[in-house]
C-alpha cells in the first residue's frame, strides 16, 4: 500500500504515513472546500491504489470537471463507465464534459442515457 507523509504533524515530532483511507477522507473535504485540484492530486493515487473502485475515480473525474481538466475528467467518466454501465450520474457528468469540450454532437446521448437511467 503506498502511504504519503502527512503534512500536519507537531512539531519536531515523527512525521507519519497517511494511508489511502487518509487521503480519501482528506480529498473528499477538499473537494467540499472547492479545491478541486488539490482533491484531485490525492484522489489519483487513491485511484491508482484501488482502480476497481467506482466511487474515488467519478470524484476525480468530478474534481478534473471543476477544475476544468476535461479531457482528464472525460478519460476518467469513461473508466467509470466501462466498469459501470448503469453509473446514470456519470453518463451526465460525460455529457456536460463533453458538451463543455464544445462536442454536442457527442454528448446527447450520454445524456439521453442518463435521463434514462435516472430514478
Amino acid at each position: 500500500m503506498t502511504r504519503t507523509p502527512v503534512t500536519d504533524r507537531p512539531i519536531g515530532g515523527p512525521a507519519r504515513e497517511e494511508g489511502a483511507a487518509e487521503r480519501w477522507e482528506r480529498a473528499v473535504g477538499l473537494f467540499g472546500e472547492k479545491a478541486y485540484t488539490e482533491a484531485a492530486h490525492l484522489l489519483a493515487a487513491v485511484v491508482e491504489e484501488f482502480p476497481e473502485q467506482v466511487g474515488p475515480r467519478l470524484l476525480l473525474a468530478r474534481a478534473y470537471y471543476h477544475s476544468a481538466q476535461l479531457r482528464r475528467a472525460e478519460e476518467q467518466l469513461r473508466e467509470v463507465l466501462s466498469r459501470d454501465p448503469v453509473e446514470s450520474y456519470a453518463h451526465l457528468m460525460l455529457g456536460r464534459t463533453l458538451e463543455r469540450q464544445g462536442r454536442a454532437g457527442e454528448a446527447g446521448p450520454w445524456l439521453r442515457m442518463a435521463d434514462a437511467l435516472s430514478p
